[in-house]
Protein backbone atom coordinates (compact mmCIF):
# COMPACT_ATOMS: atom_id res chain seq x y z
CA UNK A 1 0.00 0.00 0.00
CA UNK A 2 1.33 3.81 -0.75
CA UNK A 3 0.27 6.84 0.57
CA UNK A 4 -2.77 7.42 1.65
CA UNK A 5 -5.64 9.14 -0.93
CA UNK A 6 -8.50 9.98 2.10
CA UNK A 7 -8.20 10.21 5.75
CA UNK A 8 -9.89 10.87 8.53
CA UNK A 9 -8.34 12.46 11.89
CA UNK A 10 -10.25 12.11 15.17
CA UNK A 11 -13.67 12.52 13.40
CA UNK A 12 -16.71 12.59 15.40
CA UNK A 13 -20.28 13.21 13.56
CA UNK A 14 -23.13 13.87 16.27
CA UNK A 15 -27.23 14.34 14.28
CA UNK A 16 -29.32 16.68 16.44
CA UNK A 17 -33.09 15.76 15.47
CA UNK A 18 -35.54 17.64 17.16
CA UNK A 19 -32.91 17.97 20.51
CA UNK A 20 -32.11 14.48 20.17
CA UNK A 21 -28.39 14.59 19.82
CA UNK A 22 -27.86 10.54 18.03
CA UNK A 23 -23.63 10.02 17.57
CA UNK A 24 -22.94 8.52 14.14
CA UNK A 25 -18.89 8.91 14.86
CA UNK A 26 -17.17 9.13 17.53
CA UNK A 27 -13.57 9.89 17.58
CA UNK A 28 -12.50 7.75 14.52
CA UNK A 29 -9.02 7.63 12.71
CA UNK A 30 -8.93 5.95 9.90
CA UNK A 31 -7.29 6.36 6.32
CA UNK A 32 -7.32 4.30 2.90
CA UNK A 33 -4.60 3.93 0.74
CA UNK A 34 -3.72 4.68 -2.80
CA UNK A 35 -4.67 1.03 -4.50
CA UNK A 36 -6.47 -0.27 -1.94
CA UNK A 37 -9.81 -2.52 -2.22
CA UNK A 38 -11.14 -2.00 0.99
CA UNK A 39 -14.38 -2.18 3.27
CA UNK A 40 -16.39 -0.69 5.99
CA UNK A 41 -18.99 -2.92 7.63
CA UNK A 42 -21.17 -3.15 10.32
CA UNK A 43 -24.65 -2.91 11.47
CA UNK A 44 -27.18 -0.17 10.35
CA UNK A 45 -26.08 2.68 12.70
CA UNK A 46 -22.70 1.65 13.35
CA UNK A 47 -21.46 4.53 10.81
CA UNK A 48 -20.10 3.40 7.93
CA UNK A 49 -21.93 5.16 5.40
CA UNK A 50 -21.48 8.28 7.48
CA UNK A 51 -17.49 7.29 7.25
CA UNK A 52 -17.92 7.13 3.47
CA UNK A 53 -19.70 10.14 3.43
CA UNK A 54 -17.74 12.18 4.93
CA UNK A 55 -14.39 10.96 3.15
CA UNK A 56 -16.64 11.55 -0.10
CA UNK A 57 -16.62 15.01 0.69
CA UNK A 58 -21.02 14.59 0.90
CA UNK A 59 -21.49 15.58 4.82
CA UNK A 60 -18.67 17.62 7.11
CA UNK A 61 -17.65 15.86 10.65
CA UNK A 62 -18.53 18.08 13.65
CA UNK A 63 -15.02 17.54 14.93
CA UNK A 64 -11.87 16.53 13.67
CA UNK A 65 -10.50 16.93 9.65
CA UNK A 66 -10.18 15.09 6.63
CA UNK A 67 -7.62 14.88 4.14
CA UNK A 68 -8.38 13.70 0.87
CA UNK A 69 -5.34 13.77 -1.54
CA UNK A 70 -3.84 15.70 0.14
CA UNK A 71 -6.20 18.53 1.12
CA UNK A 72 -7.83 19.46 4.09
CA UNK A 73 -11.58 19.66 3.39
CA UNK A 74 -12.72 21.92 6.00
CA UNK A 75 -10.52 24.63 4.67
CA UNK A 76 -11.81 24.57 0.92
CA UNK A 77 -14.65 26.71 -0.06
CA UNK A 78 -17.93 25.00 -1.56
CA UNK A 79 -16.64 25.79 -4.83
CA UNK A 80 -13.29 23.70 -3.95
CA UNK A 81 -14.66 20.83 -2.34
CA UNK A 82 -17.34 20.50 -6.03
CA UNK A 83 -14.21 20.19 -7.79
CA UNK A 84 -12.66 17.86 -5.94
CA UNK A 85 -15.65 15.56 -5.89
CA UNK A 86 -15.35 16.18 -9.56
CA UNK A 87 -11.59 15.58 -10.41
CA UNK A 88 -10.64 13.33 -7.79
CA UNK A 89 -13.53 10.96 -6.79
CA UNK A 90 -16.51 8.86 -8.09
CA UNK A 91 -19.49 7.44 -6.16
CA UNK A 92 -21.16 4.65 -6.85
CA UNK A 93 -24.91 4.93 -4.91
CA UNK A 94 -27.18 2.25 -3.48
CA UNK A 95 -29.52 3.77 -5.79
CA UNK A 96 -28.07 4.43 -8.73
CA UNK A 97 -28.89 7.87 -9.07
CA UNK A 98 -28.66 7.74 -12.51
CA UNK A 99 -30.61 10.78 -14.42
CA UNK A 100 -33.92 8.90 -16.23
CA UNK A 101 -34.71 11.01 -18.94
CA UNK A 102 -30.47 10.40 -20.13
CA UNK A 103 -29.53 7.54 -21.92
CA UNK A 104 -26.98 4.78 -20.07
CA UNK A 105 -24.08 6.83 -22.10
CA UNK A 106 -25.50 10.06 -21.27
CA UNK A 107 -25.56 9.41 -17.80
CA UNK A 108 -21.99 8.05 -18.57
CA UNK A 109 -20.98 11.76 -20.49
CA UNK A 110 -22.17 13.56 -17.83
CA UNK A 111 -19.40 13.75 -15.25
CA UNK A 112 -17.06 14.26 -18.04
CA UNK A 113 -19.06 17.04 -19.58
CA UNK A 114 -18.61 18.45 -16.31
CA UNK A 115 -15.09 18.31 -16.42
CA UNK A 116 -15.18 20.38 -19.74
CA UNK A 117 -14.40 17.10 -21.58
CA UNK A 118 -14.63 17.91 -25.47
CA UNK A 119 -17.73 15.96 -27.31
CA UNK A 120 -15.65 13.34 -29.27
CA UNK A 121 -13.36 12.24 -26.35
CA UNK A 122 -16.61 11.92 -24.29
CA UNK A 123 -18.53 10.15 -26.45
CA UNK A 124 -15.50 7.60 -27.47
CA UNK A 125 -14.67 7.57 -23.22
CA UNK A 126 -18.60 6.47 -22.72
CA UNK A 127 -18.44 4.00 -24.95
CA UNK A 128 -15.10 2.13 -23.99
CA UNK A 129 -16.15 2.18 -20.36
CA UNK A 130 -19.82 0.79 -21.04
CA UNK A 131 -17.85 -2.06 -23.16
CA UNK A 132 -15.73 -2.46 -20.33
CA UNK A 133 -18.57 -3.17 -17.71
CA UNK A 134 -20.71 -5.13 -19.91
CA UNK A 135 -23.03 -3.08 -21.66
CA UNK A 136 -21.45 -2.66 -25.25
CA UNK A 137 -24.50 -2.07 -27.37
CA UNK A 138 -26.85 -0.84 -24.40
CA UNK A 139 -25.72 2.71 -24.59
CA UNK A 140 -28.70 4.23 -26.03
CA UNK A 141 -31.05 2.72 -23.37
CA UNK A 142 -32.71 4.64 -20.54
CA UNK A 143 -32.59 3.50 -17.56
CA UNK A 144 -35.63 2.08 -17.02
CA UNK A 145 -35.25 -0.16 -19.60
CA UNK A 146 -32.68 -1.79 -17.84
CA UNK A 147 -32.32 -4.59 -15.21
CA UNK A 148 -31.28 -3.54 -11.64
CA UNK A 149 -27.46 -4.99 -12.60
CA UNK A 150 -27.37 -3.58 -15.48
CA UNK A 151 -28.27 0.38 -13.79
CA UNK A 152 -25.57 -0.22 -11.45
CA UNK A 153 -23.23 -0.91 -14.04
CA UNK A 154 -23.85 1.96 -15.43
CA UNK A 155 -23.77 3.59 -12.19
CA UNK A 156 -20.04 2.27 -11.77
CA UNK A 157 -19.23 3.22 -15.54
CA UNK A 158 -19.78 6.62 -14.22
CA UNK A 159 -17.93 6.58 -11.09
CA UNK A 160 -14.87 5.79 -12.83
CA UNK A 161 -15.01 7.27 -16.82
CA UNK A 162 -13.91 10.90 -15.52
CA UNK A 163 -10.51 8.48 -13.86
CA UNK A 164 -10.86 9.02 -10.11
CA UNK A 165 -8.36 8.26 -7.98
CA UNK A 166 -10.81 6.96 -5.17
CA UNK A 167 -14.16 5.07 -5.74
CA UNK A 168 -16.58 5.55 -2.63
CA UNK A 169 -19.46 2.72 -3.00
CA UNK A 170 -22.23 2.28 -0.34
CA UNK A 171 -23.74 -0.99 -0.22
CA UNK A 172 -23.51 -1.50 -4.22
CA UNK A 173 -24.49 -4.82 -4.22
CA UNK A 174 -27.72 -4.69 -1.61
CA UNK A 175 -30.25 -4.43 -4.84
CA UNK A 176 -28.71 -7.10 -6.95
CA UNK A 177 -29.14 -11.23 -6.98
CA UNK A 178 -26.18 -12.89 -6.18
CA UNK A 179 -25.01 -13.95 -8.92
CA UNK A 180 -25.05 -10.20 -10.75
CA UNK A 181 -23.46 -9.21 -7.71
CA UNK A 182 -20.79 -11.54 -7.97
CA UNK A 183 -20.18 -9.89 -11.52
CA UNK A 184 -20.14 -6.60 -10.18
CA UNK A 185 -17.61 -7.55 -7.60
CA UNK A 186 -15.33 -9.31 -10.46
CA UNK A 187 -15.57 -5.96 -12.27
CA UNK A 188 -14.49 -3.68 -9.48
CA UNK A 189 -11.79 -6.13 -8.64
CA UNK A 190 -10.76 -5.91 -12.14
CA UNK A 191 -10.83 -2.22 -12.37
CA UNK A 192 -9.00 -1.67 -9.04
CA UNK A 193 -5.93 -4.03 -10.17
CA UNK A 194 -5.67 -3.29 -14.07
CA UNK A 195 -6.01 0.79 -13.30
CA UNK A 196 -4.98 0.80 -9.90
CA UNK A 197 -8.52 2.41 -9.06
CA UNK A 198 -8.67 2.18 -5.41
CA UNK A 199 -11.65 1.78 -3.64
CA UNK A 200 -14.03 1.75 -0.81
CA UNK A 201 -17.11 0.07 0.23
CA UNK A 202 -19.90 0.79 2.72
CA UNK A 203 -21.93 -3.27 3.25
CA UNK A 204 -23.47 -5.38 4.99
CA UNK A 205 -22.80 -7.79 2.38
CA UNK A 206 -20.44 -11.04 3.19
CA UNK A 207 -19.39 -11.32 -0.41
CA UNK A 208 -18.30 -7.90 -0.44
CA UNK A 209 -16.87 -8.38 2.91
CA UNK A 210 -15.11 -11.50 1.61
CA UNK A 211 -14.07 -10.14 -1.72
CA UNK A 212 -11.69 -6.96 0.42
CA UNK A 213 -8.63 -7.12 0.57
CA UNK A 214 -9.31 -5.04 3.83
CA UNK A 215 -12.12 -5.48 6.13
CA UNK A 216 -12.87 -2.55 8.59
CA UNK A 217 -15.35 -3.22 11.01
CA UNK A 218 -17.63 -0.30 13.08
CA UNK A 219 -19.76 -0.34 15.93
CA UNK A 220 -21.81 2.42 17.64
CA UNK A 221 -19.65 4.95 15.30
CA UNK A 222 -16.20 3.63 16.43
CA UNK A 223 -13.64 1.47 14.20
CA UNK A 224 -13.14 -2.13 16.39
CA UNK A 225 -11.34 -3.95 14.09
CA UNK A 226 -9.09 -3.46 10.89
CA UNK A 227 -8.20 -6.11 9.46
CA UNK A 228 -6.37 -7.30 6.11
CA UNK A 229 -6.28 -11.09 3.84
CA UNK A 230 -3.56 -12.41 3.13
CA UNK A 231 -3.04 -10.83 0.02
CA UNK A 232 -3.83 -7.38 0.77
Amino acid sequence: MSDSIAEARGVRKVYDTRGVETVALDGVDFSVGEGEFAALAGPSGSGKTTLLNILGALDEPSEGSVIVAGQELGKLTATELSDLRLAKLGFVFQAYNLIPVFTARENVEFVMELQGVGAAERHARADAVLEEVGLGGLGAKRPLELSGGQQQRVAVARAIVGRPRLVLADEPTANLDSETAARLLDLMAGLNRHHGTTFLFSTHDPMVMEAARRLVRLKDGRIVDDSRSAGG
